[in-house]
């Protein structure tokens, strides 16, 4: 038979004490003030034990000063600890299409230089994905270095996705396919032209619409790469003012995706990683290959002085080098020839040494670092580090 209840034997119910399930609470621990006060630090820690716990917490309630200080010490623990992304590692997508790909190759494979874009559009549009109104009319300012100095423009998240549309629009051009300006016609056929062309065409500012049509985009580009199998890597791309073969361009086109990535998150304070590492090291080897063609073209124009030292050499031959090291994430060494692009990078005549990290080396090439500040280990000649780390920066468009 089912045992009774206890509540139908007449007997009155036991107290939780009985049943030792209610401790009474411990005694508050009697100590003087300048002990409480020098366990407040520990309290902000959550290191006190319980009892101290308690003794502190008592005190808040009757002393103001002590209370005041509690307060500004949990805020400072606060800041010591960085906010963390609810987002995946960035490598973790690649491992993953990796992993799936080793198992059952694709008919029709993306190719390896337009990962990086393929990677870094996804990133975006992830993080696109549950903006509002109030997200998409964030005030997002643009930088980029022209000159001898930064510039800058004011746009919105929505505004900022309408120039990646425009500006990958030019490799769109070179493919065939549609181009997003459709009959707005822009001053010259350069990035910075096309996108205020394309912002003066908008009836109204741009607004969550423009991510349709930026994602389908990217998708196409990336669709149409793949099935010419990757024989239209060295397509040229124009830019206006110069050119890059289809598969440096599209490794232009995923470093600035991420750039103004990073400016929508800092807009609508999230956090936001960088590339894998592999992606980033190959956007700083197209940084690197391009800053002898920057660097000449500065020194043309005035504004880098010859060097002293300068020597050119024929076409193919080493000349005097700057050795570009990057360290940490996607890091590696360029020698990069000071005297003529088309001179070879050369260890032997090496003159000048730059080490700098990673991230920041992107971050001084997209014109959110001026030259100046950037943190860089130098050794060598004063004139080739100040030229090289101007031309970096001179890399930076809007």
């Amino acid at each position: 038979m089912p045992r009774a209840s206890v509540e139908d034997g007449g007997r009155p119910l036991p107290t939780l004490e009985e049943l030792g399930e209610l401790a009474p609470p411990p005694a508050p621990l009697v100590l003087e003030h300048r002990v409480l006060k020098a366990l407040l630090g520990a309290w902000a820690l959550s290191a006190c034990s319980p009892e101290e716990t308690l003794a502190v917490e008592e005190h808040l309630g009757d002393c103001g000063s002590c209370a005041d200080e509690a307060l500004r010490l949990r805020e400072a623990v606060g800041l010591l600890q960085r906010p963390e992304s609810l987002d995946l590692d960035p490598g973790l997508r690649t491992r993953v299409l990796d992993s799936c790909l080793d198992r059952r190759p694709p008919r029709i494979p993306v190719p390896e230089w337009a990962t990086p874009y393929d990677a870094e559009t996804a990133r975006l549009d992830a993080l696109l994905q549950d903006f509002g109104d109030a997200e998409w009319h964030a005030p997002v300012r643009l930088r980029w270095f022209e000159g001898t100095g930064q510039a800058s423009r004011r746009t919105t998240v929505a505004g900022v996705i309408a120039h990646l549309l425009t500006v990958d629009g030019l490799v769109a051009v070179a493919l065939g396919l549609d181009d997003p300006l459709g009959d707005a016609t822009a001053e010259a056929p350069t990035p910075g032209a096309r996108t205020e062309a394309y912002w003066r065409a908008s009836h109204y500012p741009p607004t969550r619409s423009v991510r349709a049509p930026w994602r389908e985009q990217s998708h196409d580009l990336v669709r149409t790469v793949s099935f010419t199998g990757g024989t239209t890597g060295r397509l040229a791309v124009s830019y206006g003012d110069f050119e890059l073969p289809l598969h440096d361009a599209m490794l232009d086109r995923a470093f600035e995706c991420w750039v103004h990535a990073e400016d929508i998150a800092e807009a609508v304070d999230y956090p936001y990683a960088a590339p894998s590492a592999r992606h980033l090291n190959r956007m700083i080897d197209l940084a690197a290959r391009m800053l002898p063609a920057v660097l000449a073209a500065r020194r043309q124009s005035g504004l880098a002085a010859p060097a002293a030292g300068r020597h050119l050499v024929p076409a193919g031959e080493p000349g005097r080098s700057l050795r570009l090291e990057i360290e940490g994430h996607g890091g590696g060494n360029w020698l990069i020839p000071l005297d003529s692009p088309a001179a070879v990078g050369s260890a032997e005549r090496e003159v000048a040494h730059v080490a700098l990290d990673g991230v920041e080396f992107c971050h001084l090439a997209a014109g959110h670092v001026s030259p100046e500040e950037a943190a860089a280990g130098q050794q060598g000649d004063r004139d080739a580090i100040r030229d090289v780390l101007f031309a970096a920066a001179a890399l930076s468009r809007m």
